[in-house]
């Protein structure tokens, strides 16, 4: 309907609000993470909300860097965010900068401050300026160095730039206001000395910005109207006020805080991602049990099922948590439409069929995706051999059990209905093999007595298939919470978080699948092709999600 009304999220209204009344003329967003870690799906959320922002304002979007502390950032962070947001599909355009782009103008904007008897080079230590800040109920106390004069103030300053200063000697303090109710206005440290590489300007500085004064000054910089951040950042937001006024940008942007994902069984915090990849536990930052982008796209998750679930939850100034089935939910939706389909067989037991030709083979036209005519169909071939499951056969069936049984009829998929006439073991009890007839007459689907064959089972060629491992991912933690409260989060492991199969059979046509590549396993699941480990001559595949929603709509 063309008057249908489309309701609009809190950040919306601000902006159409801003635009109406002529405090800004264009929007213009930025995202701005520290490469410290890996990107992850809440990341995920305030990207494509700020990209989709500058798209519907008919805006800009920039990528930037805040580098401002260079004992925990790396090259490999850069190039690893780079290629997340780019695979989400947030374009930056020309726009890539970093924080280091501008650390003259911070230095600058610091001795501005001092000349404006707004800032003072502090000798408290770090533990002293904790002590004499005070508490939530008790104003702080001032600091014994807060009235030097701004003729030595800038001597100090410049003192700690050239280095003469040993780490935490001294540091350059904001002066506000040390009764504020508001704790981070109380005389924040805003440059500290740390005589470290920085990945990007070298041994060039010694001093540092911290990054509530570095971020104000990069969006004022770079003409970012409205700066979107997570909800610990609101009383945060008086210093990056404090700093854009006192420092005299025109058309100060304007911060606005929105709630943080939070999913059920994972964590998100680098810090316990860190400690998870630094044990071992996991694979590296891209293990597909970790939420991070780039473990989703390994796991094989799609940017637009991403998109989807991001769209969905919307935006909120409250925070909450999402259960993780739902994610699964919007990755299930994409795949079950898109994902090519094939066979794969998890625990292979071999079916001879006993009145089929040997050294016949037939061919077999299969299709790819019966949601997506256009998609096509495959070949697979067909002979006297075949690899199926090992729980689709059982001697001694339990009710209702519609597989191959003694007796009991199936059809193999697309191909023909076979019947059971019985099965192999070895000494120890164990099926080794189980045998059928097949009816020629029922080739391809075609029944002609009309009789019904309530089983349908997936297959392979055992003499044309190829060799696949297979790792099945569950949640990696056994509570919903790992990381509330007092909780280690590491004693919620969840022991069955991989099964690794080896020895699995797939249809031929999948040696030449690669990363990133999805399929739907029949009856089994969403697989794909794993981005780091597979290749033509050792398969391996990732499952993305089950085929079964969990999940209460």
């Amino acid at each position: 309907m063309e008057n249908e009304t489309v309701s609009k999220n809190f950040i919306e209204n601000i902006i159409d609000k801003d635009l109406a009344e002529g405090v800004y003329d264009t929007v213009h967003t930025r995202f701005p993470p520290e490469p410290n870690g890996y990107l992850h799906i809440g990341h995920a959320k305030s990207i494509l909300l700020n990209y989709g922002l500058a798209q519907e304002y008919n805006g800009k979007f920039n990528m930037r860097f805040d580098d401002t502390n260079p004992t925990k950032e790396k090259s490999e962070f850069v190039e690893s965010i780079k290629a997340d947001i780019k695979w989400l599909g947030a374009d930056w355009e020309d726009r890539l900068f970093f924080a280091s782009d501008y650390f003259d103008q911070m230095y600058e904007a610091a001795v501005k401050l001092i000349q404006k008897g707004k800032a003072y080079v502090c000798d408290l230590t770090a533990d002293q300026i904790r002590e004499y800040r005070g508490t939530l109920t008790e104003p702080g106390k001032e600091s014994p160095y807060r009235n030097r004069s701004v003729e030595e103030n800038l001597q100090l300053f410049e003192e700690m730039k050239d280095g003469k200063y040993a780490d935490g000697e001294k540091v350059l303090r904001a002066k506000i206001d040390m009764a504020s109710p508001n704790m981070n206005m109380r005389d924040p440290v805003i440059y500290r000395v740390a005589h470290v590489s920085h990945h990007r300007t070298g041994d060039t500085w010694c001093i540092y910005p911290m990054y509530d004064f570095a971020h104000p000054i990069e969006d004022a910089i770079e003409g970012i109207s409205h700066s979107i951040c997570t909800l610990e950042f609101e009383d945060h937001r008086p210093l990056y006020d404090w700093v854009v006024r006192e420092l005299e940008y025109p058309m100060p942007p304007r911060q606005i805080e929105f709630a943080k994902l939070y999913l059920t069984n994972v964590v998100t915090g680098k810090r316990y991602i860190k400690k998870l990849v630094d044990q071992g536990i996991v694979d590296g930052w891209d293990d597909p049990r970790l939420v991070t982008i780039a473990a989703l796209r390994r796991r094989g998750y799609t940017p637009k099922s991403i998109r989807s679930f991001t769209e969905q939850i919307g935006v909120s100034k409250v925070n909450s948590i999402v259960e993780y089935g739902f994610l699964e939910h919007c990755l299930r939706d994409d795949l079950n439409e898109n994902a090519k389909r094939a066979m794969c067989v998890l625990h292979p037991i071999k079916l001879v069929i006993t009145n089929y030709p040997e050294g016949k083979v037939e061919e077999f036209e299969v299709e790819n995706n019966p949601n997506r005519p256009e998609d096509g169909t495959r070949t697979v071939t067909f002979s006297r051999e075949c690899f199926i499951e090992a729980d689709d056969f059982m001697e001694e069936p339990i009710k209702k059990y519609q597989r191959l049984y003694p007796g009991n009829e199936v059809r193999l998929k697309s191909t023909y209905i076979v019947k059971c006439t019985g099965c192999k073991k070895d000494e120890d009890g164990n099926v080794v093999e189980v045998y059928a007839e097949y009816d020629p007459e029922t080739r391809g689907g075609n029944t002609p007595d009309g009789r019904k064959v309530r089983g349908t089972i997936h297959w392979v060629d055992a003499n044309n298939c190829a060799d696949a491992e297979v790792r099945l991912y569950d949640n990696l933690f056994t509570v919903p919470d790992p990381d509330t409260g007092d909780r280690n989060f590491l004693d919620y492991l969840n022991p069955k978080s991989l099964e690794v199969l080896t020895g699995c059979k797939a249809e031929k046509n999948l040696e030449t699948a690669v990363a990133p590549q999805s399929f739907q396993f029949m009856r089994i699941g969403y697989f794909c092709v794993d981005n780091k480990d597979s290749s033509p001559e050792h398969l391996v595949f990732n499952r993305s999600v089950s085929l079964k929603d969990g999940f209460k709509k």
